[in-house]
Order: C-alpha cells, then sequence, then structure tokens
C-alpha cells in the first residue's frame, strides 16, 4: 500500500506515480527471479535511464532531473520497497556521479555527464581497501603522475557493480601524507583493471560486490576530479548524500515488508478470526509501522536540510542509522508475522530480511554513525560552552 506522502510539487506527484507504474510492471514480475539466479540487470539500469531516474538529483542542463533531495529519496524507496539491488544501484551510481558533477570542469562535465546520468553508462565507487573499510585516510592504494597520466595501483574492496560498471570513481594516494588523497574516473576497459569473482553474500544477489584490482592502470590526466589531494573530501562530502540514498532504499525496504505482512495478516485465519484481528499481532504491525514512518521522517528531515543548503551531515548518519535498524527490526518481524510460510522463499520477506542486514554495513557501519553523532554533539557542546 502506497505511504502517505506530502510531496512539494504536483511535478513531483506525478514523477512518483510513474515510478510506481515502473516498479510495478518492469521491477516487481523480475525481482524474485533475478535475486534467485544472482542475475545483474543492467538493462532495467538502461531503462531507468532512459525514463530519467539515475540523473534525478543533479543539474538539468548536465542530463539530470534537477528535483530536490527530498524527492529524489522517495522515488528510492519506491524503488526499494520492490527490489533494493536496483534502489541500491541507482544510490551508488548517483554516489559515483557525484565528484564529477561537484569538482568536475566544464569539460569534463560536458564529455561525460550527458551518458552517465542518461544510463548508457554505469558507474561504481571504488573507496573501500580489504585492511582499511572505515578509514579511507589509510589507503594504500597509489596514482604516480607519469607524464600526462597517472599510474594507478592498488586493490579496492566491496565495489558494487564491480565487473559490470562502465567507469569506476577511485580513489588513490598522490602523496605520503593521510590526506594526499586524489580522485579519478577509471573506464572499465582500462588496461591493468581487472574484478575478482563476486562475493557470495547473504542479500542482494543481483548485485554483484567485487574487489577491483588496479595494475599499473594508466589514466589520463585530465580523468582527475578536483585538484590534487582533494579526492578524501570528495569522498566524504559523496557519502553524506550516499548515506541518505541507502536509508531511504532501507525505508522502502521496511515499507514493502510491511505491506507483505499487512496483506497476509488480513487474509490468513485462526480460530475463526483474521490474524490481524488478534490484538498481539496488531501491535506487531503496529510497531513495524511506527518503525517505517519514524525512519522516513529522518530520511526527509535530513533531504531537506541539504535542499536548503544546510549542513546534513549528522543528519544524514542519524537517518542511515535509524532507517537501517528499523528495516533489519521491520523485516524481521514480517517474517514472524507470517510463521512458517516466511521463512520460505515463496513468500519475499524471507529475502527482505537478508537484504536489509547489509544496510547496517555498507556506507559506513552503524558504528561508525554513532561516532560521527557523538562527535557532532562533542563538538556541539564545546562551541556552546566557549560561546557563554
Amino acid at each position: 500500500m502506497p505511504a502517505r506522502r506530502v510531496l512539494p510539487t504536483d511535478e513531483a506527484a506525478d514523477l512518483l506515480r510513474l515510478v510506481r507504474t515502473i516498479a510495478a510492471e518492469e521491477l516487481a514480475p523480475r525481482a524474485a527471479a533475478a535475486e534467485a539466479d544472482e542475475e545483474f540487470p543492467r538493462e532495467v539500469f538502461r531503462l531507468l535511464g532512459r525514463t530519467g531516474l539515475l540523473g534525478l538529483p543533479y543539474p538539468e542542463e548536465h542530463g539530470g532531473g534537477g528535483v530536490p533531495y527530498e524527492v529524489y529519496l522517495q522515488v528510492l524507496e519506491e524503488l526499494g520497497a520492490v527490489w533494493a539491488t536496483v534502489g541500491v544501484g541507482v544510490s551508488v551510481h548517483a554516489l559515483s556521479c557525484f565528484g564529477l558533477v561537484t569538482r568536475g570542469t566544464e569539460e569534463q562535465q560536458r564529455r561525460w555527464l550527458p551518458e552517465m546520468l542518461g544510463g548508457e553508462l554505469l558507474g561504481a565507487y571504488c573507496l573501500s581497501e580489504p585492511h582499511a573499510g572505515s578509514d579511507p585516510a589509510a589507503m594504500r592504494t597509489t596514482a604516480r603522475r607519469d607524464g600526462d597520466d597517472y599510474v594507478l595501483r592498488g586493490t579496492k574492496a566491496w565495489t558494487t557493480h564491480g565487473g559490470r560498471a562502465d567507469f569506476y570513481k577511485v580513489m588513490a594516494r598522490t602523496g605520503d601524507g593521510r590526506g594526499d588523497i586524489s580522485c579519478f574516473l577509471v573506464p572499465a576497459d582500462s588496461p591493468g583493471l581487472s574484478a575478482d569473482p563476486p562475493e557470495r553474500k547473504m542479500g542482494l544477489t543481483g548485485s554483484p560486490t567485487t574487489a577491483i584490482r588496479l595494475d599499473d592502470v594508466r589514466v589520463p590526466a585530465e580523468r582527475r576530479l578536483g585538484d590534487e589531494g582533494e579526492g578524501l573530501r570528495i569522498a566524504l562530502a559523496g557519502l553524506d548524500s550516499g548515506r541518505l540514498g541507502i536509508a531511504a532504499v532501507a525505508t522502502g525496504l521496511a515499507q514493502g515488508a510491511l505491506d507483505q505482512a499487512v496483506a497476509y495478516a488480513q487474509q490468513r485465519e485462526t480460530f475463526g478470526r483474521r490474524i490481524i484481528d488478534h490484538q498481539g499481532l496488531a501491535f506487531v504491525l503496529a510497531d513495524m509501522e511506527a518503525a517505517v514512518q519514524s525512519a522516513r521522517a529522518t530520511v526527509l528531515h535530513a533531504a531537506r536540510l541539504k535542499d536548503a543548503g544546510l549542513p546534513f551531515g549528522r543528519e544524514a548518519s542519524v537517518a542511515k542509522l535509524v532507517a537501517t535498524d528499523n528495516a533489519m527490526r521491520v523485516t524481521t518481524d514480517a517474517v514472524q508475522v507470517l510463521g512458517g510460510y516466511g521463512y520460505t522463499r515463496d513468500f519475499p520477506v524471507e529475502r527482505y530480511m537478508r537484504e536489509a542486514k547489509v544496510m547496517q554495513i555498507f556506507e559506513g557501519t552503524n558504528q561508525i554513525q554513532r561516532m560521527v553523532i557523538g562527535r557532532g554533539l562533542d563538538s556541539d557542546a564545546a562551541g556552546a560552552i566557549t560561546a557563554r
């Protein structure tokens, strides 16, 4: 059942109706089989690109949709409610375009953004490394200047769309200091770039996650985004937006699980009554609804701060923490509501539960989000004392 929404414009309402139609007609019939077969839905991303859904939060002059983040995140929620692999993929692709949109030159944007935002080129994001998942400043991948090129060497881990992307946004060290990191757009067909076999995962099996190996990959200097040493700043700024994307997908995943649980509870009867009429189960559903609504509220609050040009990093961490923890709880409860059937693959809630777990891990684990939030509170408190 579609969530009640207050959208800023009639155009936004029309957009969301279009997304629901695409989700119902194009995504829902394919999702279960594709996940079971570990099939990457590349054609779905091309379809979303042709309909303008891959570039929604970016400027229209570059081929984007120019929509507020508040609206874009609700689009991701609708996709996540039907097929989390696609919702996550759209979010990751937007993150892969972030550096070019925010720090690319006009020439770089003119050359590459139209195909990226139009879905012809699908992106991947390479920040984490095997030994430094939550500490990007400790990365070991290097980019050595050699004439008009950089030569990249190292290994990136946990790359969504690894081996299937058309370009990789790669962070690599260009100096000896912890902050001497730069950002590069690396074509997938570059000699020396290779992807390991996909990880064997609990969920999101339609989305390949691989290590990416860079063995003396030559990248023209014109593919560096921003100045040397600016890469970590670009990466961290993009992660604030990326966390909101994952929070929105997690909220959609929880909404999808709740919808399945309510539909089952309305049809299943015990002791001569629908199980939704039993107070014990009705209270479980009520708690699930409260969790979904509270997650949505935190996501939209952070998005509205971003749209207003205000700092939103801490709020993005709150949204990611709340939405993904709630998604884990709601999907687990959905399995419980369906009982034995919920534990089988005849119903999608067992898949939703498996998919929810990783939402608490990527784009910064929820333990990292708590660190970010705590440091922000400490900084604010110290500033308040100084002001007195």
